[in-house]
């Protein structure tokens, strides 16, 4: 078989058919994307009985049933007979784990994230945004028998949570709007900001500052203060926190908490050759 030249029109990019930037249904393999909607569904809910899945993906207990069994098969999720739920699988963490060895920003903020626990005493986070939502990505625990506890995977509303109300603050204008109107909005404690301009008031002294507060807006008696993280364009990347019981975090700790974290989040930034914002 004869090379194509690298001038040849005809040549195709590796991993791309001729047709790859077809955007249609074509495209589009309907029963993986369905399967794929109740693995990630199933993985948002914790664990779920049969009959709760497929009434929250409205679609019929048998459908529902051979795809789990078929996702079963390659370890993508498991069975639990005496609860009679089924779970995300040990073959889903180890394609997450290869996903966050892909990206130098979980290797590289290890040591950043033990050295802010070290200082701090409180556990320390690391978290992305996913489609409105902070996914956790890694976490270093305090030695404290009473702790914060967001293992890898975890998601959680941005507009309670620390990390998320720190990636809002320094997002343009436009996505941070996109976002809040189109998440829900949850009241889980009466600490929660749920109004529209509340939060834009917060996220407002938030990029000021330079870090966000959750004080118990997620959960009573827990506490979380976090910073961005930029990349080259000194666009917001992530976030880092530290999260703890509100006694041991209270608001006269918060200036010297608050230190510990900007700093933790600009080595950070520098050490993946970010470029910090005007307010970052």
């Amino acid at each position: 078989m004869t090379e194509k030249s690298p001038s040849n029109p005809d040549r195709r990019a590796r991993g791309r058919p001729r047709d790859w930037n077809d955007k249609t249904e074509q495209n589009t393999i309907k029963s993986l994307d369905r399967a794929m909607e109740t693995l990630e569904r199933l993985s948002q809910m914790g664990g779920a009985t049969l009959s709760a899945l497929s009434d929250d993906l409205d679609a019929s207990p048998a459908t529902t049933y051979r795809i789990l069994v078929t996702l079963q098969g390659r370890g993508l999720v498991d069975f639990d007979p005496t609860e009679q739920e089924w779970h995300i699988g040990p073959a889903a963490f180890l394609i997450g784990a290869r996903f966050l060895r892909r990206t130098s920003m979980v290797e590289r903020a290890r040591p950043i994230m033990r050295t802010l626990m070290e200082d701090t005493g409180e556990t320390a986070n690391l978290g992305i945004e996913r489609d409105g939502h902070v996914i956790f990505v890694s976490q270093v625990e305090t030695h404290q028998t009473i702790r914060a506890f967001f293992p890898p995977g975890t998601q959680a509303p941005m507009h309670s949570s620390g990390i998320g109300k720190a990636l809002l603050a320094h997002m343009d204008a436009a996505r941070q709007d996109r976002i809040i109107a189109s998440t829900r909005r949850e009241q889980f404690t009466q600490f929660t900001l749920t109004d529209p301009l509340a939060l834009k008031r917060d996220l407002a002294a938030t990029k000021q500052r330079g870090y966000s507060i959750d004080a118990e807006e997620r959960n009573l008696g827990m506490r979380c203060i976090a910073a961005p993280i930029f990349d080259v364009h000194a666009e917001v990347i992530a976030g880092i926190s530290v999260s703890g019981p509100s006694d041991r975090m209270s608001a006269e700790m918060t200036p010297r908490v608050a230190q510990a974290v900007l700093e933790a989040a600009g080595t950070l930034t520098r050490a993946l050759g970010g470029t910090f914002s005007a307010k970052g």
